[in-house]
């Protein structure tokens, strides 16, 4: 039986779910890149470009992402949608716990997920605790479609793929939420972490204070200031420089400057 199959073209979809991209990259955002660059650096770059058109067309009709699983029906040419899974490998709880004890320890990570953004150097921290936020090799990925493509990916999961991409644009949770945490858990237990050390919860909670509450102080002084020597003058500046092995006609040079420092000044 051959493997190839006569070309078709895909059913119409009213409704189905449209990419913004319309040419172009199908991310906005660095985490979004990341994740098709990681794709294409699987070997999966030319099967991938099949997706783009079902992906701008509107043939996946529906996409639904939970832990360790991307499920989605995607429109071909026979009468029934294709059905597409993406799996992978979700993180359990002693893994997670080393993660948010790394993100707990910096206040900037927290301040940007809480902004809703992915912060820059995430893949660090996972790295620095022995995981991969983002998929590292096509075998941390399982692939599935009811279509009679022996191709992988084929074009309904290429299709998933650029959506998925799309989703994590509008929501890089998703992305932590795929591995196994969820928005709300992420973000209460970094809370909890922080308030757990006392001094970020010191930090935590200056700079929690608005700035019009401490107007009346803001120009005062918050502790005192190190003493200070009182300013040399005069030949005593002299015994503040470090040795200096200059000798003239048996004098240092200390000796032959003194005079100069000790004579009053003239103006």
């Amino acid at each position: 039986m051959s493997r190839f199959y006569p070309p078709s073209r895909p059913r119409a979809v009213e409704g189905g779910l449209v990419a913004r991209s319309k040419r172009g990259s199908m991310a906005q955002h660095w985490w979004s890149e990341r994740f098709v660059s990681v794709l294409e650096g699987m070997g999966m770059g030319s099967r991938l470009q099949r997706g783009r058109t079902y992906a701008r067309k509107g043939q996946v009709v529906s996409l639904d992402l939970a832990v360790g699983s991307v499920t989605a029906q995607v429109q071909g040419s026979r009468a029934r949608p294709y059905r597409v899974r993406i799996g992978i490998a979700a993180f359990g709880k002693s893994e997670w716990a080393q993660v948010e004890h790394e993100l707990a320890g910096n206040a900037w990570y927290l301040a940007k997920l809480l902004a809703g953004e992915m912060p820059e150097d995430i893949e660090d921290v996972f790295a620095d605790v022995g995981l991969a936020l983002f998929p590292a090799t096509a075998g941390d990925l399982s692939l599935d479609c009811t279509c009679p493509d022996w191709g992988v990916p084929c074009k309904h999961v290429a299709a998933t793929f650029y959506l998925l991409a799309e989703s994590f644009d509008d929501d890089p949770f998703r992305i932590l939420e795929w591995r196994g945490r969820s928005r709300e858990d992420l973000l209460d237990n970094l809370q909890a972490a922080r308030s757990d050390d006392p001094a970020a919860a010191a930090a935590d909670a200056r700079a929690s204070v608005p700035l019009e509450a401490c107007l009346d102080r803001f120009f005062a002084l918050q502790g005192l200031l190190p003493r200070t020597r009182e300013a040399a003058t005069g030949s005593s500046l002299l015994e503040q420089l470090p040795p200096v092995e200059v000798t003239l006609r048996g004098h240092s040079l200390t000796e032959l400057l003194r005079p100069a420092y000790e004579r009053p000044a003239t103006g």
